[in-house]
């Protein structure tokens, strides 16, 4: 049994403790007592419209893993060990070169320390989670060896080069991949089909490709997946942490999204591919 699992469940006043001395959660995570951390985005409502495998018994991975709720939801589902990576802090973060002075300073002003969140998590859920530094760039089926699953949710868009990550995950992908990215909305209406990928750009909120439906499908392709799975689009929502709307127009695009996706949030795309044989 791992120390952490061995360790005495938190009080209620522990964990609201713990959860408060965190600077910014990014997940909305249920913990022990039935306490949320106050997360930006809260994955719960649209676990079960996402194409998860079965990953009983499974060696699994989560690539970018943040806060680690997609790592945690493995360990739930019956995998038989999780490993969760991420950058070990924010200076590695792909900031378009006009806000690489200030950005790494704002995210470490406003998130604090890189692993807080997963690290108060993973103590107080008792987790065997694996979590380890390392950059999706570097993934090495020599140092990791290799998954029956893995995980790759909402971090192509913050990356300059998603498919050269996509390559770097298939090839420490023995089974399946489950992707999910944001969705561009109004490309994905106008362009059904058609691979479209919007440069954002954006050095503040480290965001650099918004594709449509049909792109995201088209970078897992280009990298060497096959897809085996789709499922309607969908929103995640915002959490209690997210900022509120700003004004007429956020009120206007929340309405469009949850005519269109059957709720509000962020619209995201999810596919399950496998390695081609190439």
């Amino acid at each position: 049994m791992s120390e952490t699992a061995s360790a005495p469940i938190a009080t209620a006043d522990e964990v609201r403790r713990a959860v408060d001395d965190v600077r910014l959660w990014y997940h909305a995570i249920e913990l022990p007592h039935g306490i949320v951390t106050p997360g930006w985005f809260d994955l719960r409502p649209i676990l079960d419209r996402m194409p998860w495998p079965d990953v009983r018994g499974k060696r699994c991975l989560d690539v970018g893993t943040w806060d680690g709720f997609l790592a945690f939801e493995l360990e739930r589902r019956g995998a038989s060990e999780v490993v969760a990576i991420d950058i070990p802090d924010h200076a590695m973060w792909d900031v378009p070169i006009r806000g690489r002075k200030a950005v790494s300073g704002t995210l470490d002003a406003m998130v604090g320390e890189k692993a807080s969140g997963f690290q108060t998590a993973h103590r107080l859920l008792r987790s065997a989670v694996d979590r380890r530094t390392i950059s999706v760039y570097d993934l090495d089926p020599g140092e990791l060896g290799t998954f029956d699953v893995v995980i790759c949710g909402s971090l192509l868009l913050h990356l300059r080069d998603p498919v050269r990550a996509l390559e770097a995950i298939r090839g420490v992908t023995s089974g399946v991949l489950l992707s999910t990215d944001l969705m561009r909305l109004g490309t994905t209406l106008l362009h059904p089909r058609r691979a479209v990928t919007q440069l954002d750009g954006d050095p503040n909120l480290v965001q650099w490709w918004h594709s449509n439906l049909a792109a995201h499908r088209k970078m897992l392709e280009t990298a060497g997946f096959d897809v085996v799975r789709a499922v309607r689009p969908y929103a995640i929502p915002y959490g209690a942490g997210h900022p509120p709307d700003r004004g007429l127009r956020d009120r206007v695009n929340a309405a469009a999204r949850r005519l269109l996706l059957g709720g509000d949030g962020v619209p995201h795309s999810a596919y399950l591919a496998r390695p081609a044989t190439l």
